[in-house]
């Protein structure tokens, strides 16, 4: 059998029960979301403006537009990760910065940032695809894969 506890012990546990849920984060999920709606609109509103100019003041086609838009929202998303403001639109925004392509920028621009210390070679080579070199690696091999069975199909006769 345990041994009943002391005042004192039942006073440690208490102020430590206090001290938890002092410092643990509480989270509105519906903040959390609006957050990440109007992070991921504005992006999204920045993109179409982007795809306008390059479509209207430009005279560059839809693929040729969408082309220039990413490229620009890219480099706009490293650019800011590299001065250290991306991360706290991040910490803003939540899934709204993370999910469109300038979140995937800065998984590719953070850890060189990170490791630019370790050198070219042992920090930046070897690092730079830590986040984001899973998604490239069976992104890659997914569409080989499905390359491959639809090649199959088409020589058998399927599709």
């Amino acid at each position: 059998m345990s041994e009943p506890k002391s005042e004192a012990q039942k006073t440690l546990e208490k102020e430590y029960e206090e001290y938890v849920k002092k410092i643990t984060p509480t989270h509105n999920l519906f903040l959390q979301m609006l957050k990440a709606f109007i992070t991921g609109g504005i992006i999204c509103v920045i993109g179409q403006l982007l795809l306008n100019f390059a479509g209207n003041q430009m005279g560059m086609d839809k693929d040729m537009s969408g082309s220039f838009c990413s490229l620009i929202l890219i480099l706009t998303s490293v650019l800011l990760t590299g001065f250290n403001i991306y991360p706290s639109i991040v910490k803003f925004g939540g899934a709204g910065a993370l999910v469109p392509i300038t979140g995937f920028a800065n998984s590719v621009a953070a850890p060189a940032v990170e490791f630019k210390k370790e050198g070219q070679v042992f920090g930046i080579g070897c690092k730079i695809f830590t986040i984001a070199g899973p998604v490239i690696l069976y992104g890659i091999f997914t569409s080989w894969a499905l390359g491959l069975i639809y090649w199959a199909g088409k020589a058998a006769g399927i599709w």
